[in-house]
């Protein structure tokens, strides 16, 4: 599975990048809205730090025309760019011209089984169930994972799932158990989730231990 930090964030998006775990980042609207500076200056700098991995940008238009010119654009500012558009009708061919142009995208906002099969057929890169907008209104939405993952095995599609919407450790796991491809994860959520209480007391139980012995050098 791929990790991907849930974030505009530069300074915990570095911090990650040296841990060596995190594949790529996904952006939208709300996180550029909440950092300072040029968005677009952004955008570049997270691709650059991270060259090898997948940076998702969002579109912000609304017209289809616009948000094919957007998608354009957007996908110039860098190699490593994937541009995420949401799964509406109005813009399904926008993302069919979009993939024959060679642009990649991730699909995101997306709610169904239906909608997930539409995107595959298209051959986007990536689709995004938001898992956590369903648990909000009381419906099981890692149920859609693992339905998604069987349709795409079943019709061999290669479009990649990618878990979104990751509201706590719980979806983590449910993640990985569903066979996601991807998972993009805020970053309070996977510093909960890379910590284990009963490590922590592991370790101070055996450097208690340690310290009964008396001895300072070891080896």
């Amino acid at each position: 599975m791929k990790i991907f930090l849930d974030t505009a964030d530069f300074k915990a998006i570095e911090t990650w990048k040296e841990t060596g775990l995190i594949d790529g980042v996904t952006t939208n609207p709300t996180h550029l809205s909440k950092a300072k500076g040029d968005p677009t200056k952004l955008v570049q700098a997270i691709a650059k730090a991270l060259p090898k991995g997948v940076i998702s940008v969002e579109v912000t238009e609304k017209k289809p025309d616009a948000v094919y010119k957007q998608a354009k654009a957007i996908a110039k500012l860098g190699k490593n760019i994937v541009i995420k558009i949401p799964c509406h009708a109005d813009y399904y061919g926008i993302i069919a011209k979009l993939i024959k142009d060679g642009v990649k995208l991730n699909i995101t906002l997306v709610f169904s089984l239906v909608q997930a099969l539409l995107m595959s057929k298209l051959g986007v890169q990536y689709i995004s169930p938001f898992v956590g907008r369903w648990d909000d209104i009381d419906v099981e939405g890692v149920e859609l994972l693992y339905n998604i993952r069987h349709m795409l095995d079943e019709y061999g599609y290669q479009t990649q799932l990618l878990a979104a919407s990751i509201r706590g450790v719980r979806h983590f796991h449910e993640a990985i158990m569903a066979g996601a491809d991807v998972i993009t994860v805020p970053v309070e959520i996977l510093e909960k989730a890379s910590r284990h209480v009963l490590t922590d007391q592991g370790i101070e139980k055996f450097d208690a231990d340690w310290k009964k012995i008396g001895i300072r050098k070891f080896p």
